[in-house]
């Protein structure tokens, strides 16, 4: 029998420009919309919120993707 995945949980990654209206207007626009991954975490490893850095299309570079809920 498999086991359990009780502790692994499936979260959402948000580029932090989304937020800052600044930042899109210095940088060119490659799309419109928002830029979002989806991956899982385990929360008794890591209980805090996960930032990872991958590749924005919205801003076309790569930036610091955070945890949102």
């Amino acid at each position: 029998m498999g086991k359990n995945k009780g502790s692994r949980i499936t979260i959402t990654l948000e580029c932090e420009c989304r937020n800052s209206q600044n930042v899109q207007k210095k940088i060119i626009k490659r799309k419109n919309g928002i830029s979002r991954y989806t991956t899982s975490k385990n929360k008794r490893n890591t209980p805090s919120r996960l930032e990872i850095k991958k590749f924005c299309s919205n801003c076309n570079s790569h930036k610091i993707f955070k945890e949102i809920k």
